[in-house]
C-alpha cells in the first residue's frame, strides 16, 4: 500500500507508548495497532486530529505517501 502510517515514529520521537497514546486520544490499543501496522482501510479526522493534537504534530508527519512502481 502507498500509504505508510509514520506513528511508530512519532511515539519514538516524543517517547510516548502506545497505551499512552490510546489512552489519550480514546481509542483501543488494539485499533492503535491496527493503524501502526498499516492495516487500517481508513482513520477518521478526528483521529487524526487527536494523535497530531497528542503528538504536537502535522498530519504529514503521521501519514505519507510513497508511489509504488508499476
Amino acid at each position: 500500500m502507498p500509504i505508510i502510517v509514520n506513528v511508530d515514529v512519532m511515539l519514538a520521537k516524543r517517547k510516548m507508548k502506545s497505551k499512552e497514546l490510546a489512552k489519550i486520544i480514546g481509542i483501543t490499543a488494539a485499533n492503535l495497532s491496527i493503524l501502526k501496522s498499516g492495516k487500517a482501510k481508513a482513520i477518521r479526522f478526528t483521529t487524526l486530529e487527536a494523535i497530531c493534537k497528542a503528538l504536537k504534530c502535522q498530519p504529514m508527519d503521521i501519514l505519507e505517501y510513497i508511489e509504488e512502481p508499476e
